[in-house]
């Protein structure tokens, strides 16, 4: 299909017909058009693809929005390419958000300013700069208001791969149009420009030379080859058109030809009653032929009363206007007329259809069930007035998406097939696991009441499972942990941000802080101490309750100092020791995002500052005026951080990993964060370049409750939700001791009404969606789940406790008894609440002293103690063929006895 124009629409005034008789119903005869999207009018535009996208091949000038996801947005929801600055184009290719093909869907749009200097070197400078980020994908290529396209002309004799070029046109005029277009570029052209009746409008483009400027015809009476074919691309016959015919067609919204028997414009239908609507009317590649799509209405296209000039109608097509036939005129007891009136019936059949299609094997089997199956949906389709035509313009929209899903089976249908690897990928190697353990896909924030994210029966609710009956599968797949994202993908998006700060320094860490943070006013990444008290002025009450805090976590990691270094003779003369030093300079990750969290400044900052590290490092995301909270800003000067930097996400581990111009390097980077910064912490602790390591891969925030008989339904609940507040991708687990069901309804109806009163009731709801309830006979197999999930906190509200805490084999931190919710630990009680997630207690403690120091070891020998020892180290070397290592001992020994 020749692209030669487009016909450009203000999203604003999108009228029902126009002065110039050119409304959006003549525009869709023409198919392609043209929008400017801003952000005041992106949901217009949404609006415009989602009512539209049948009708027209629509182009939307994305290069005055600042989010890249909204253009992705409109691609994913139809839009057939999308025009972008150079940044833009630059930033979808290293953030990933377009790749391959995907990325022929865009346009490259360049100021007219680009037209000075000599035209064949700034083609060939501009068709560099997209080939470096494109390769050898054909993108296409705008200038905008342009008098002449001298640099469009060059750029189509030197790049292969800018095969398409717009151009807005300074003047709308005829002779303007049909250059540009016979110069091989696209031309926009405004609809408010075009007309239908040009003798009323001489001053305005006629609109078929739209259609016409650029066909050629080897024919001697200079007709056009039409293809006719109907909605569903069927061809229906041959026919010829020239500008007269072509303009009546456009005009009138009919079926209109050139008739060679009589010499003169033809107006299908107008004599027989078989008339035609117009849908569109394009030309091919070539521009020698048209192809011009109708709906035939009466007996059919062809002078014989036959649909096309071939023949009847076959498959789809012919099934849909028989069944279409009986639903009009039903004949007496018909099987098929039941279908119209019977829903349940369509019901049934297509589950027993698509059940046997299923099942069946054989190619002939696999086809005649299909058939059945499109048979009763096609009968469904029809009962509803939905057409073939809205089908196929469906499954065109699907392959419009640009973001891939998941593409996992809804569990119900999973679970029938016994279909058990649900995994999406995240955070997991390749056998699909992490640590070890099962992760699914975590529960989007709910959008709207009717969501049933985390509702069972109109109640906020956790899936519940008895353990007795239920088999260890279905178990263990209801405590999979959620996840959002694939290792994969997350890597390919964060290493180029590592990258780009590793070698960009300060100026990568300010673009990507205005980018993600919107924080465009600050020019330095990094605040340094002193801190102004300006940036610290808090309410009495809350610097009283960070100084509670900041006490009791100083004095509980105080306590964990070595009195004295750890000292052995292990042989006479030999002496080992080993003594603990600080880490010099480490660098604490203090997430922003949904809450704002200066409990985790203080739980990095204070035990940094106990264990001695000469120089800690904060960082956080900034508000969008610039500002860090003053929170945080408080927590840092009482802990007497260096800095603070000014950023968030992978993009300030590589700062803190690398260091830059303003920003230390560090030795040491702790905190959560989410999976950006845990893929950005992985990266730079696994390149020895940076020389940096990290306290432990972390994930979203999860709790586990235990609870027995002398459980406070209430305090269960408030214990649930405060961490299922954390995010969607947070998960909370029960396991109820001998839970009768009164006693569970009672813990279900105290979660639902505390949950329905909070400020952040929808983000629960996400998190609730992947929560579960295990009910369990005792105490042992209680603690056999929890072990096994290793949870990052362990609630045990049971009776005798503390007798339990024997049980406890895996956990970050165990809170003990009902009058110590998790919540304590999270902000004043004095233990860290920097834990291992998704299982990883199995293997990792939570940060403590320790964290921020390191351990080194001696050996003191005497004369006497390496006598002692020189044996057996000189045998070993021996053994080991290391005869420097065995010579290092024997060369002492030799001057020890004068040799």
């Amino acid at each position: 299909m020749a692209e030669r124009f487009l016909v450009s629409v203000d999203l604003k005034n999108l009228q029902a017909s126009a002065e110039n008789g050119f409304d959006l119903k003549t525009i869709s005869y023409l198919n392609k058009v043209h929008c400017a999207v801003t952000p005041d009018t992106y949901e217009d535009a949404l609006a415009f693809l989602k009512k539209y996208f049948n009708y027209f091949l629509i182009h939307c000038d994305c290069t005055e929005l600042e989010k890249l996801d909204d253009i992705v947005s409109l691609l994913n929801n139809g839009a057939q390419k999308a025009f972008v600055a150079y940044w833009q184009l630059k930033a979808i290719v290293e953030e990933r958000l377009l790749i391959g093909q995907d990325l022929s869907r865009l346009v490259v749009s360049f100021d007219r300013s680009v037209c000075e200097g000599d035209p064949e070197a700034r083609a060939k400078s501009i068709a560099s700069k997209i080939e470096a980020f494109v390769g050898d994908v054909a993108v296409g290529v705008q200038i905008p208001d342009v008098y002449d396209w001298k640099l469009l002309d060059a750029m189509k004799q030197t790049s292969k791969e800018l095969p398409f070029r717009y151009v807005t046109l300074a003047y709308n005029t005829r002779d303007h149009y049909i250059k540009a277009v016979n110069d091989g570029h696209v031309a926009i052209i405004p609809a408010s420009e075009l007309t239908t009746d040009p003798k009323k409008y001489p001053h305005m483009l006629p609109a078929h030379l739209l259609i016409t400027t650029g066909l050629t015809s080897d024919r001697s009476d200079k007709l056009f080859p039409t293809v006719v074919t109907d909605e569903h691309d069927i061809c229906l016959g041959l026919v010829y058109s020239d500008e007269e015919s072509i303009g009546t067609a456009i005009r009138k919204g009919c079926g209109a030809y050139h008739s060679r028997k009589r010499g003169k414009l033809w107006i299908k239908g107008e004599e027989s009653g078989d008339c035609q609507e117009l849908i569109s009317i394009r030309a091919d590649c070539d521009a020698d032929t048209l192809q011009i799509a109708v709906r035939q209405h009466g007996t059919g296209f062809c002078h014989l009363k036959s649909s096309t000039c071939f023949g009847p109608y076959s498959g789809l097509a012919r099934l849909e206007k028989m069944l279409l036939s009986r639903k009009e005129f039903p004949p007496e007891g018909s099987y098929t007329a039941r279908l119209f009136s019977e829903p349940k019936l369509v019901k049934a059949k297509i589950m027993e259809e698509a059940s046997e299609l299923c099942e069946a094997t054989e190619q002939l089997d696999i086809a005649a069930e299909a058939a059945d199956v499109i048979y009763f949906t096609l009968a469904k389709c029809v009962t509803a007035g939905v057409t073939i035509e809205d089908i196929e313009h469906n499954l065109d929209l699907k392959s419009f998406k640009i973001t891939r899903r998941p593409g996992h089976a809804k569990q119900k249908w999973a679970d029938q097939v016994g279909l058990r690897d649900l995994t999406n990928g995240a955070m997991q190697t390749g056998s699909g696991k992490l640590n070890g353990e099962s992760i699914k896909e975590a529960a989007s924030t709910p959008k709207a009441k009717e969501d049933s994210a985390g509702v069972i029966n109109a109640r906020i609710q956790m899936s519940r499972y008895n353990t007795v009956g239920t088999d260890d599968h279905t178990i263990k797949d209801a405590l999979q942990r959620p996840s959002q994202r694939s290792t994969d993908k997350i890597m390919d998006i964060v290493n180029p941000i590592v990258k780009e700060i590793r070698e960009g320094g300060d100026a990568a860490v300010l673009k990507y802080t205005h980018k993600f943070e919107k924080a465009t006013a600050i020019t330095s990444p990094v605040l340094k101490a002193p801190f102004p008290k300006a940036l610290m002025e808090l309410p009495p009450e809350t610097i009283e309750a960070i100084d509670v805090s900041f006490e009791n976590i100083r004095r509980f990691h105080a306590a964990q100092k070595e009195q004295k270094p750890l000292q052995v003779e292990t042989m006479p003369g030999v002496v080992c020791s080993r003594f603990s030093r600080p880490i010099e300079c480490v660098g604490v990750y203090v997430p922003g995002g949904t809450a704002v969290l200066p409990s985790t400044a203080l739980m990095l900052g204070v035990p940094a500052m106990v264990a001695g590290c000469k120089k800690i490092v904060i960082a956080s995301p900034p508000r969008k005026d610039g500002t860090i909270t003053p929170e945080i800003v408080y927590v840092a000067h009482k802990v007497g951080a260096e800095s603070i930097v000014l950023a968030g996400g992978a993009q300030a581990i590589a700062a803190m990993a690398y260091g830059t111009e303003s920003i230390s390097k560090v030795d040491k980077i702790l905190g959560p964060g989410n999976q950006f910064v845990t893929a950005g912490k992985m990266i730079v602790s696994n390149d020895t370049t940076a020389g940096v390591s990290i306290d432990m891969p972390a994930g979203p925030s999860e709790l586990l409750v235990i609870a027995d008989r002398t459980a406070n339904p209430a305090f269960v609940a408030s214990d649930l939700l405060s961490q299922a507040e954390h995010g969607t991708d947070s998960q909370v687990v029960l396991i109820a001791v001998d839970l009768s069901e009164d006693q569970l309804a009672a813990i279900e109806d105290e979660l639902h009404a505390q949950a329905s009163t909070l400020p952040r009731r929808d983000i629960v709801r996400g998190a609730i969606e992947h929560s579960v309830t295990l009910v369990v006979k005792d105490i042992g197999e209680a603690m056999s789940y929890s072990n096994q999930y290793a949870p990052e906190h362990l609630i045990l509200q049971v009776e005798s406790p503390e007798s339990v805490m024997n049980l406890v084999e895996n956990a970050g931190s165990v809170f003990i008894g009902p009058w110590a919710p998790e919540s304590v630990g999270d902000y004043s009680a004095g233990i860290n609440h920097s834990l291992p997630t998704y299982g990883y207690a199995k293997q990792y403690s939570g940060v403590n002293l320790s964290s921020f120091t390191k351990h080194i070891t001696s050996s003191n020998l005497t004369i006497e103690g390496l006598r002692n020892v020189s044996g057996a180290v000189m045998q070993l070397a021996k053994v080991e063929e290391l005869e420097a290592h065995r010579r290092a001992v024997s060369i002492r020994l030799e001057h020890i006895d004068g040799k």
